[in-house]
């Protein structure tokens, strides 16, 4: 697992990163859209590799002093734990480097299991995002 500011990525990692971004969410969601937003400069990038090829990926980027938004998460191994591992390693390194109030997401409506199970609430009502239905999910950190 790699967790790099953006000026800490290497140009390779990060064409990887847009790669598997634009294989996830351009290609097999068949969405047209930016997706690089600008974003990625404030962002911290959490990422696992297999022999130089990104496998998992999110971003998170403060919202609000006391939020931190987590988003394009995706896994290209479905099916095998990746994505809950990447989700937790993902909490942690926010939690260590932001030392926010919450963690907040948008969720497509179908993967809102998935993080439910790491923790998260839905917090708004259902919303189109691209076309695809989406939630707003958050996790608050104890202590705060």
């Amino acid at each position: 697992m790699k967790a790099k500011f953006f000026s800490e990525l290497t140009t390779r990692e990060l064409y990887e990163i847009l790669k598997a971004r634009a294989e996830i969410f351009v290609v097999e969601q068949n969405c047209a859209y930016q997706d690089p937003d600008g974003r990625d400069y404030q962002s911290l990038h959490v990422f696992f590799e297999e022999n130089g090829t990104v496998t998992a990926y999110l971003r998170a980027f403060a919202k609000d002093e006391n939020t931190v938004q987590i988003g394009r998460v995706l896994t290209l191994r479905h099916g095998t734990g990746l994505g809950g591992e990447l989700l937790r390693a993902g909490i942690a390194q926010v939690r260590e480097k932001f030392s926010p109030e919450r963690v907040y997401i948008e969720a497509q409506c179908h993967a809102a299991g998935y993080y439910e199970r790491e923790g998260f609430r839905v917090c708004t009502g259902e919303f189109l995002e691209d076309g695809i239905p989406h939630v707003g999910m958050e996790l608050k950190f104890h202590g705060h």
